[in-house]
C-alpha cells in the first residue's frame, strides 16, 4: 500500500480477514439533492478536459460509464481485526508462500540484481512485498480503475481524493503508459502487481525493461523496479535490516515503554511505536534480543513496539514499509518473509 492508499483506510483490508458489515438505510445516490452519476460525471469530464486530458481518452474513460455497486457496498463496510499479528502473519507465510518466494528469488535474480544495483534495495524484500501485494503477479486487480474511482469519488464520501486519483487514472492513459481496458486495479483503485494508487504510480513507476512503458500489471522487470523506485524514494538503506524481534525485563515491559514514551503523531502503528533510541540506551534498559544475548553493538536507532506478549525493535526501514501499508501485521509479514528467503 503506498501512502496515498494507507490513507484510505480499509481500501485492501490486508489486516483483516473478516468484515462487518454497515447498514445503509439509503443509498446515497437517492438521497435528496444529490447529482445522478450521470449529471455528476458532466462536471468531471469538463474538468478533465480543462486539466488538459485529451478529448478522446475523457470520451473512451467516461462513455457509458456506470457506477459500480460493488464498490459502493465495499466502501461502506467498515474491516474489523479479528486476527493478531501474529495469527496473521502465520496465515499468510505459510510453507509453501515461503517455498514460492525462494522459487521467485531464484528464478528473478538477474533481474533482481540489476534493480538491486540501481535502486539500493536488497532483493529479498522486493520479493517479499511482491509476494504480498499480487502473489508474486497472480493477482493484480480486476476491477476497472477509472470505473472503480469514479464511483468512489461521485459517492462522496471521500470524494475529493478518490476524483483527485480519478483524474490522475485519466493521466496515465492519456500518457500511453496502459490501455484502458488493461487498467485494472483492486475496488479501490490500487492498481497492479504493485498495488499503486494513480498518485503513487505517476511518482514512482518505473519503466525498467525500456519498452516505453511503465507496465506494473504484466512487465515483472517494472514491477520489482517501481517497487524499489518508492522503497528509495522514502528513505530506504540498503545498509540496513527491517528490525528484529526482542525480549523485555520480565514484570518491566510497561516500565521500559513508559521510560522513552509512543509516538504522538503518524498512522495508527505508528502511533503505537515508541520515540527511535539508540541500541545502546535499550540495552541499558533491559532489552535482549529474543534468545536473551545482547543488542548488536552498531550506532543505530531503533523504535520499540509490542503485540500482545511480543515486542520488536525496528529500525527506518521498517517506516518505510509502514509507508508502503500502514499497518503491523503488513510491515512485519513483509520483514520476515524476507528474512526467510535465501540470499
Amino acid at each position: 500500500m503506498t501512502r496515498v492508499h494507507a490513507a484510505i483506510g480499509t481500501a485492501r483490508s490486508r489486516v483483516t480477514v473478516a468484515l462487518l458489515a454497515v447498514c445503509v438505510a439509503l443509498p446515497r445516490a437517492q438521497e435528496p439533492g444529490r447529482p445522478t452519476f450521470e449529471s455528476w460525471l458532466d462536471g468531471v469530464r469538463q474538468e478533465a478536459l480543462d486539466r488538459g486530458i485529451r478529448p478522446d481518452t475523457v470520451t473512451r474513460a467516461f462513455d457509458g460509464l456506470t457506477p459500480l455497486e460493488v464498490v459502493v457496498e465495499r466502501d461502506r463496510t467498515q474491516a474489523e481485526a479479528v486476527l493478531t499479528v501474529d495469527e496473521y502473519v502465520r496465515r499468510r507465510l505459510t510453507t509453501g508462500f515461503v517455498r514460492t518466494a525462494n522459487e521467485k528469488a531464484r528464478a528473478e535474480r538477474r533481474t533482481l540484481a540489476r534493480v538491486a544495483a540501481r535502486y539500493g534495495v536488497q532483493p529479498r524484500f522486493l520479493v517479499a512485498i511482491w509476494g504480498l501485494e499480487s502473489n508474486f503477479g497472480r493477482f493484480s486487480g480486476v476491477r476497472p480503475v477509472v470505473q472503480a474511482l469514479a464511483t468512489l469519488a461521485w459517492d462522496g464520501r471521500r470524494g475529493a481524493l478518490f476524483k483527485n486519483e480519478l483524474m490522475y487514472a485519466l493521466e496515465i492513459v492519456d500518457r500511453g503508459d496502459i490501455e484502458l481496458s488493461v487498467m485494472k486495479g483492486s475496488w479501490a483503485g490500487a492498481m497492479g502487481q504493485t498495488q499503486f494508487m494513480p498518485s503513487s504510480y505517476l511518482k514512482h513507476a518505473e519503466d525498467f525493461d525500456g519498452d516505453g512503458h511503465r507496465d506494473i500489471w504484466g512487465s515483472t522487470p517494472d514491477v520489482l523496479a517501481s517497487i524499489a523506485n518508492y522503497l528509495g524514494n522514502y528513505g530506504w538503506k540498503a545498509d540496513q535490516t527491517w528490525g528484529r524481534e526482542v525480549k523485555l525485563p520480565r514484570g518491566r515491559e510497561d516500565h521500559v515503554v513508559a521510560q522513552v514514551g509512543l509516538r504522538g503523531g503518524g498512522c495508527r502503528a505508528e502511533r503505537e511505536m515508541t520515540e527511535p533510541r539508540k541500541l545502546v540506551d535499550w540495552q541499558a534498559l533491559g532489552v535482549r534480543t529474543v534468545t536473551g544475548g545482547a543488542l548488536p553493538r552498531v550506532d543505530r536507532e531503533a523504535s520499540l513496539f509490542r503485540s500482545g506478549s511480543r515486542a520488536w525493535l525496528v529500525y527506518a526501514n521498517y517506516e518505510v514499509l509502514l509507508g508502503y501499508n500502514c499497518a503491523h501485521a503488513y510491515a512485519l509479514a513483509v520483514g520476515q518473509l524476507a528474512d526467510r528467503i535465501r540470499r
